[in-house]
Order: C-alpha cells, then structure tokens, then sequence
C-alpha cells in the first residue's frame, strides 16, 4: 500500500551538494517542493558530534543522504547520530542513502589477527536504528549479508553506460572494455556486455603489499579505445600504471571509469600527469576543488538515480528496475540523449 506521508531528507556534512541534488530532483518528480529538513550537525570545540533537529518527524519516512567517505570516521558517527536522533523523535522509518560506504575494503580476513571491519560498520548502523540501506557499487556484493535490515545496492553501470555511448558516439566499434584486475571482471563485463564491447583484463603481480611488480594485458587492445572500469580509485597508481601498460600494447587511448573517486593523496596529480585522455568518475564522494579543477577529471550526476530510488523505496515499488539503462534514459533525460 502507498506511504501516505511524504518522504522526508535530512542530510550530514559529508556530501550537501548530492543532497541538496536528491531533493531538487524529487522536486521534479513530485511536482511539489521537497527540501532538506532543518537540522544542524555541528561539532563541539573537542570533536564532539552534536545534532539538533528542527522540524516534527514523528511518523515520517526519513531518508538520511550521508556518505562515509574521507573522513571516513567523522562522516560515520555523523551517520549514527543523526539516526538516534531521527530513532529517538519517533520517526516511523529510517533509511540510510549512502552513496560510498567507506570500510567497504575491508569485507574479510585477508591476514590473521585482522578485522573485518566492513561488519563491525554494518552492526554500528543497525543499532543505531536504521531500517533500511541505500547504497552504490558496494566494493564486495556479499557485504549485503553483513546486515540483518534489507540493503538496496545500486550500480553506476547503467550510468556510465549512458555516458560511453553518448561520448563514444560513432566509435563504439572501436571501444574495448578493461578491468585493471581479475578482481573486477564482473563488473567490467557487465558494462561490455550493455554496451556491446569486447572485454580485456590488466594481470598484476605484487610481490609485497602495496607494490605492483609487473602488468601484463590479457587480450589484443591493438589500436582500440579502452575504458579502464572499476569501482574505486585512491591514490591513482595502479589505474595509471594499468593505463600505461595499455598504451605499450598498443591501444590508441585510454580512458577511465570509476565509480568513487576517493582520490587521495597524490591522485590527482597523478591522473593529470598520467597517459589517460579522462577519468570519469559520479559525484557519491564530494568532490575536492583540486578534482573539480582537473582537466581530465569527468563527474557524471547520481542524484536522478538516487532521487528515483528513494521515491521507489518510499511508494514500494522495484528498485531493482534502475539496474537497466533503458529504466535511466529517461530520469537523465537531457543529460543523455540516445539517437
């Protein structure tokens, strides 16, 4: 049965510009205003989080849009205390939007006495009496089991999809689909196969942590555009590498498409610098004014997608549909126009 109330926003300080986004797009789709409501998300002189709400939630169907992206820990307890808060004046649903979900790295054991931390984040959130997640590209699919509350992952694939074949227009035969690791070969041949392109991975050898030794391509990229497909990218050195060696084997151009730009430290000099024509990266992390500035830095917009979703999730309808391009032709009508 339809909700009767509106579906409320509330957002912390970790991305205002996605949110204020969100709710000018369900602004469209609602044909009646929808803001932000009215809270502040402050910090006390010793770090402290402190939340005041200002508007009656009582009821209501609230939609917290917080990423926990760098940093990772303040934006995190922003995110849990905004859910007491929302918990405590009786709201009747929380549902946490967040468009990056940091620890994500760490979903398993990869050495002894180490944590799973991905977990520890997932139990936070649910005790702090959150009811539902919305989130994108989640680094490990299987992080979903981690909760006991449903989680609605989102992919940027039908996207960047939209976007390849709108700036690709007229050279799709000439585009080649890479992953820059075995690792994300899924998510590479879901894109291939959307947009009709073959598929080639990068095999890196390490031989200690945090060091590549050595990438060999795997496939003829010979006088093809390659689209590199990931989901994160930190510091940028193994992407640039990666677009290096593609370049050596001979292929034309080299671009990239990465759904969270973490980008930190020495990234963006280094995409600057490097071989690559574009990084094309969503705006689920806010971007720095040093990315905005990039040349070669892209941000395409998941605000239409985001804004549908939690109308989906608020009527109680698929979300699942916003996996397919055709489903997003539409809600970035006027972004992307497919002939």
């Amino acid at each position: 049965m339809a909700a009767m109330t509106e579906p409320k926003l509330i957002a912390g300080n970790a991305n205002r510009s996605l949110a204020n986004n969100i709710a000018r797009r369900m602004s469209m789709h609602r044909g009646m205003q929808v803001g932000l409501v009215d809270a502040r998300v402050e910090r006390f002189n010793d770090g402290e989080i402190f939340v005041e709400v200002f508007e009656n939630v009582r009821g209501e169907d609230m939609y917290i849009i917080q990423p926990t992206s760098r940093p990772a820990n303040d934006n995190l307890m922003e995110l849990l205390i905004i859910a007491d808060a929302l918990r405590r004046s009786s709201a009747d649903r929380i549902t946490a939007v967040i468009p990056y979900f940091g620890y994500a790295r760490q979903d398993r054991r990869a050495k002894a006495r180490t944590p799973i931390s991905a977990k520890l984040v997932a139990n936070l959130l649910t005790e702090a009496g959150i009811d539902r997640i919305l989130t994108l590209d989640l680094h490990a699919a299987q992080i979903q089991g981690f909760f006991d509350i449903p989680v609605d992952n989102l992919y940027a694939s039908p996207i960047f999809s939209l976007d390849i074949e709108h700036h690709f227009k007229g050279q799709m035969d000439d585009v080649m689909v890479v992953s820059p690791d075995v690792g994300g070969v899924a998510r590479a041949r879901d894109i291939a196969k959307r947009i009709n392109a073959p598929l080639s991975i990068v095999d890196k050898r390490r031989e200690k942590a945090g060091e590549v030794a050595g990438m060999t391509v795997i496939g003829d990229v010979r006088g093809k555009k390659c689209i590199i497909v990931d989901d994160i990218c930190d510091t940028a050195g193994t992407l640039c590498k990666a677009a290096e060696t593609l370049i050596e084997a001979g292929a034309t151009e080299v671009h990239s498409y990465i759904t969270h730009g973490v980008l930190s430290g020495p990234a963006v000099e280094r995409v600057q610098n490097s071989v690559m024509k574009s990084l094309v990266i969503t705006d689920s992390i806010e971007p720095t004014e040093a990315v905005k500035a990039c040349p070669n830095i892209r941000i395409v917009p998941t605000a239409p997608m985001f804004a549908q979703a939690i109308l989906n999730t608020w009527h109680g309808t698929s979300v699942s549909s916003l996996f397919e391009t055709d489903t997003l032709v539409p809600i970035y009508e006027g972004i992307y126009q497919r002939s």
